[in-house]
């Protein structure tokens, strides 16, 4: 007899607001052993005190160096942490609010195999963000937060609205 194994959701996001907006959806995934990806070490006490407190298992946890779009060798470091994280979880799914470690999460588990899933951060109530407009092409699950952003060109794909998490 096979046992089914839990699904793996990998949880990934830069610190901040990005990382709220991730964790406002941790609930989603409590049926699935997660991975949680972030810039910021500080927010593992915070999950290991989550999960204890609601009765879950303990989540993994890595750090992956911050980086932005004017910091080239810092976004290469991110890069090379995360394809390692990568290939040793081997995630089924891939859940981000961005920035640009959401980003390359999804574009290189895409490759591996994942399913996708992006949700623009709701800071960007007036257009997407870059990595959101970059995330078109390889999330499998692409939603914005404000209902006017999904609005698009009918020739191109436009982001999904389903709400907001805040």
């Amino acid at each position: 007899m096979k046992i089914a194994r839990r699904p793996k959701v990998m949880a990934i996001s830069s610190a901040g607001g990005h990382w709220v907006q991730l964790q406002r959806l941790r609930a989603a995934w409590d049926a699935c052993d997660a991975i949680y990806v972030t810039t910021k070490e500080g927010y593992r006490d915070d999950l290991i005190a989550d999960a204890k407190r609601r009765g879950q298992p303990l989540p993994k946890f890595y750090r992956v160096v911050d980086a932005n779009r004017w910091q080239k060798f810092r976004l290469l470091r991110q890069l090379a942490g995360i394809i390692l994280i990568l290939i040793r979880e081997r995630p089924d799914v891939i859940v981000t609010t961005g920035a640009a470690a959401g980003f390359f999460a999804l574009k290189v588990g895409k490759i591996m195999g994942a399913r996708t899933i992006w949700l623009d951060s709701i800071a960007n109530a007036g257009a997407l963000s870059l990595s959101g407009q970059k995330a078109s092409g390889c999330a499998d699950l692409w939603l914005t937060q404000w209902e006017h952003l999904a609005i698009g060109d009918s020739a191109k794909r436009s982001p999904e609205y389903k709400g907001s998490v805040v």
